[in-house]
C-alpha cells in the first residue's frame, strides 16, 4: 500500500502565505562559492570526499529591505484577518501569570529572547496549523515553491526529538514522487550524522533542492558526539561541520518550535547563519510574525481532522465497602432494552470472580451473583436506553461507563482496556468492507506495565490483561451470526499475541526501556537514538490489511492493530488510521490531553492510499474514540479548556470594529469590508439574535448555519454571502 497525496486548497494557502512574504524578491540561481575542502592529514583516517571539485552553491541573499518585507508580511496577515505586525521584531508571548479574570495575557517577549532571535536572522515567520492537517507536507511544498520563484535551494529542518526527525524523514520519502510529478524535480535529503559528514559536502556542492534534517540534540547537547559539530575534526579535514553548513546560508524550518526556545538553543541556531526562520506548530508558545492560522476550530469546521468521541470511566461510591458494579452499555433490540453489567459472582468452587451479565428489568443481582450479600436489594427497577442508565430499587443509578463500589487501580485499567477493545472492534467491523485498517493506541506510564522481563513470557500487567480481555471479546464477536464472513475470517486468523506490540526505546541489550528525557535544558525531549523503528519507518505496513500471499514477516507486521507506548508517541508520529486511544496512565502536566489526542486526528486512508475526506461522509468514517481514565465530563472539560487557551488570539466579539477593514475572498477577487458594510453585518446579527449582550456569537447562529437556515443578508451584501457567513 502506498499513501497518495493531492494538492489541497487549505495546504496551498499555508504555502502561499510564506512565499508571498517575499514578493519582489528576484529569482536568482544559487550563488557559487568555493567550498572549503579542509587540510589533508595523512596521519589520520580520512573520509572519502564526496566531490572532486571545490565548487559549491549557497542561497542568494534576501534583496528586499526591511520596509518591503514588512509591507509584504502585513498584506499576507491582512488578507487572512490576522493581527497586523508593526515591525519585524514585534514578538509576543503568553504570560504565565493568571490575572483576576483567570485569562492569560499577551505581553512582549523578554529582551534576552528578542536579542537572541535578532542574532539568528532578520526574518521570523510563524505558521500555525492544527495537529493532523499536514504541516510537514506544507513546509516541504514551500521549499519547492521558494526554489521555483526565488531560487533558494538550501534548507534545514530542525526538530526537537528523534521521533519527529524520523517522522519528517518518512514524509520526505513518501512524498517524493508526488512532488516530482508537480515540480519535475526531487529533493535531495539526508539526516545529519556526525559520523557521516561527507553528506555535508554533497549538501553544499549540489545546486538542486537540498534538505538536511537535524534534531537539536545534534548541536545542543553536551555529549561527545554532539559536540563534534563545533570542533575541527581530523576525519573531516580539520574543518568544523558547522562552518560547512553555515556557508550555505540555509533557510531554517523549525518543527514544534515551542520546544526549542531555551537560550542555549537560540544561541546555537544563530551559528547556522540562516537567511530566515520559519516556525510550524499547532501550539506556538512565542509568537513572532504570524502569517497563517489554521487552528483547532478551523480544522474541525473544515472537516480536516477526525471528530472526537470520549468514553470516560466514572467511579462512584468508593470506600472499600460497596458492591462492585460496572455498567458497560445498554443493548437495544425489538424487545425491552437490556444492560451489560459486570459484577462479582461466587462460583461453585467458592471462588469469587468478576463476570459480565446481561440483565433486564426485574433481575436481582443477589441471585445473579450467586447470593453474595453485598448485592442484596440490587433489583433492576428500570433500564433507559435514551439516557443510557440503569436504576435499581435501592436508589442507585448508573450511567453507561460508571463503575461503582470497590474499584481499585487494576480494576479501572482492566475496564479501560476492555472498552478500548470493544470500541476498536465496533469501528473495525464498520470499516472492514471499505478497506480501512483500524489501529488503537494505548498510552501507559512505564514499560514494565507492558513488558516485564522477569515475568512469564515477558508479559507485563497490561499485556496480560489485554490478552485476557481480547480473547473474551473476540470469542463473543465470532459467535455473532450476523458477522460478515470475510471479517469473521480476518478476526479468526489473527493471533492474540500478534495483534499487539509495544513501541518504546530499546537499550543496548535489545530490551525495551523507559524513554530518557532531559530535565535541564529542553524539557520532555527524548534523547534516545535506537527507538520506535517499525512504527516510524514502516507506516505502510501498519496501514495494510493482510493478504493470503503475504510472507510471514509481512503478515506479522500487518497483524498489528494495538500499540502500547508512552512518551515514544507523544509527538512526531501521526498515523491516519488510529481510531481508538486509551489513557492507561495517571494525568500529568508534561503531556497535554490535546497533544495526546493529536496523535489520532489525521483523516484515515484506505488500502489504495486514498484519504477518506469526502465532505458528505468524512465525519461518519473519521471518529476518534478516546477511552479516558476520568469521567467523560472531566476529560471533555479539560480538553476544551486546553483548546480554548490556544484560541486566545481569536477575537471574542462580533462587533462593528471586528468586521471593519476585514478582507473577504470572493469569486471576483478580494474586497475590504467598509465601515458601512461592517455596520450592516453587525445589525444583521443583532436582528436575528445571533449575538448576545456581550456581542458574542450565539449557539442559534451555529445551529441555523448547520441546518442551512440562515436568513438572507441585506441585498448589498448578498454577493459576498459565502465569504461573510463562513
Amino acid at each position: 500500500m502506498k499513501i497518495k497525496f493531492k494538492s489541497q486548497a487549505y495546504q496551498t494557502a499555508a504555502v502561499e502565505a510564506v512565499v508571498d512574504c517575499f514578493q519582489g524578491q528576484p529569482k536568482i540561481n544559487p550563488l557559487n562559492y568555493r567550498l572549503d575542502k579542509g587540510v589533508s592529514n595523512n596521519d589520520s583516517q580520512q573520509v572519502n570526499l564526496a566531490i572532486d571539485s571545490d565548487e559549491a552553491f549557497r542561497n542568494p541573499d534576501i534583496k528586499l529591505d526591511e520596509a518591503e518585507l514588512l509591507r509584504n508580511i502585513q498584506q499576507v496577515q491582512s488578507r487572512q484577518n490576522l493581527p497586523v505586525s508593526s515591525s519585524l521584531t514585534e514578538f509576543t508571548q503568553q504570560s504565565n501569570k493568571k490575572q483576576n479574570d483567570k485569562k492569560k495575557t499577551i505581553e512582549p517577549v523578554k529582551a534576552a529572547y528578542l536579542k537572541n532571535a535578532r542574532a539568528i536572522a532578520p526574518v521570523h515567520l510563524d505558521v500555525e496549523m492544527e495537529t493532523g492537517t499536514g504541516k510537514t507536507y506544507c513546509y516541504i511544498k514551500t521549499m519547492f515553491e521558494m526554489n521555483q520563484k526565488y531560487g533558494w535551494s538550501k534548507f534545514i529542518i530542525v526538530v526537537p526529538s528523534i521521533a519527529i526527525r524520523e517522522g519528517v524523514t518518512k514524509s520526505l520519502q513518501i512524498t517524493a514522487d508526488h512532488f516530482t510529478d508537480s515540480y519535475g524535480k526531487k529533493v535531495r535529503f539526508f539526516t545529519y550524522n556526525s559520523k557521516q559528514l561527507h553528506e555535508l559536502e554533497s549538501f553544499s556542492s549540489d545546486s538542486g533542492i537540498n534538505v538536511m534534517v537535524i534534531n537539536i540534540q545534534a548541536f545542543n547537547a553536551t555529549g561527545q558526539d554532539n559536540r563534534r559539530i563545533y570542533e575541527e575534526l581530523d576525519d573531516f579535514q580539520s574543518r568544523r561541520p558547522i562552518d560547512v553548513i553555515s556557508a550555505n546560508r540555509p533557510i531554517l524550518f523549525l518543527d514544534e518550535p515551542q520546544k526549542m526556545e531555551g537560550d542555549k538553543t537560540l544561541e546555537s541556531l544563530a551559528k547556522f547563519k540562516p537567511l530566515m526562520v520559519i516556525r510550524y506548530s499547532a501550539t506556538h508558545k512565542t509568537n513572532h510574525l504570524k502569517i497563517h492560522r489554521l487552528d483547532a476550530l478551523d480544522a474541525y469546521n473544515q472537516k480536516l481532522v477526525k471528530k472526537i468521541s470520549v468514553r470516560g470511566i466514572s467511579v462512584k461510591g468508593q470506600g472499600g465497602t460497596a458492591s462492585y458494579l460496572y455498567l458497560e452499555n445498554i443493548e437495544i433490540s425489538k424487545k425491552a432494552p437490556k444492560a451489560w453489567i459486570e459484577i462479582e459472582e461466587k462460583l461453585k468452587t467458592g471462588v469469587i470472580k468478576k463476570k459480565r451479565k446481561l440483565i433486564g428489568k426485574g433481575d436481582d443481582l443477589y441471585i445473579k451473583s450467586g447470593e453474595l450479600d453485598q448485592y442484596k436489594h440490587y433489583v433492576v427497577a428500570d433500564i433507559n436506553a435514551n439516557t443510557d442508565t440503569v436504576e435499581f430499587t435501592n436508589g442507585v443509578i448508573l450511567t453507561a461507563g460508571d463503575a461503582f463500589g470497590d474499584v481499585d487501580e487494576a480494576v479501572r485499567r482492566r475496564i479501560q482496556i476492555r472498552e478500548t477493545i470493544k470500541a476498536h472492534l465496533e469501528k473495525e467491523e464498520q470499516l472492514f468492507k471499505q478497506g480501512i485498517k483500524v489501529l488503537s493506541l494505548f498510552f501507559i506510564d512505564e514499560v514494565a506495565k507492558y513488558r516485564d522481563y522477569d515475568a512469564p513470557g515477558n508479559k507485563g500487567e497490561y499485556a496480560t490483561i489485554f490478552e485476557e480481555e481480547y480473547t473474551e471479546q473476540i470469542a463473543y464477536k465470532l459467535d455473532q451470526l450476523e458477522l460478515d464472513p470475510e471479517y469473521h475470517t480476518y478476526l479468526k486468523n489473527i493471533l492474540v499475541e500478534a495483534t499487539h506490540q509495544g513501541y518504546f526505546s530499546i537499550d543496548k541489550k535489545g530490551k525495551m526501556v523507559d524513554s530518557v528525557t532531559s530535565s535541564k535544558s529542553e524539557k520532555t525531549q527524548s534523547t534516545d537514538i535506537d527507538a520506535y523503528d517499525l512504527i516510524l519507518r514502516d507506516k505502510e505496513a501498519l496501514l495494510s490489511l493482510p493478504k493470503p500471499t503475504d510472507s510471514e514477516e509481512a503478515l506479522a507486521k500487518k497483524s498489528l492493530r494495538f500499540i502500547f507506548s508512552h512518551s515514544a508517541l507523544r509527538e512526531g508520529w501521526d498515523n491516519p488510521n488510529v481510531f481508538t486511544m486509551c489513557m492507561l496512565k495517571n494525568s500529568d502536566n508534561t503531556i497535554s490531553r490535546r497533544q495526546e489526542v493529536g496523535r489520532g486526528l489525521r483523516i484515515s486512508v484506505n488500502q489504495s492510499g486514498d484519504r477518506q475526506d469526502q465532505p458528505s461522509t468524512v465525519h461518519d468514517i473519521n471518529v476518534l474514540t478516546v477511552v479516558a481514565s476520568e469521567s467523560y465530563q472531566d476529560f471533555v472539560t479539560n480538553l476544551q479548556t486546553e483548546i480554548v487557551d490556544t484560541l486566545a488570539a481569536r477575537p471574542r466579539k462580533a462587533d462593528k470594529a471586528y468586521f471593519n477593514g476585514k478582507t473577504l475572498k470572493t469569486d471576483s477577487g478580494e474586497i475590504v469590508v467598509t465601515e458601512i458594510m461592517a455596520n450592516q453585518i453587525y445589525r444583521y446579527l443583532m436582528k436575528n439574535d445571533f449575538t448576545n449582550d456581550a456581542d458574542e456569537i450565539t449557539p442559534e447562529y451555529h445551529s441555523a448555519k448547520a441546518e442551512g437556515k440562515l436568513p438572507d443578508l441585506p441585498a448589498e451584501l448578498q454577493p459576498y454571502t459565502e465569504a461573510i457567513l463562513n
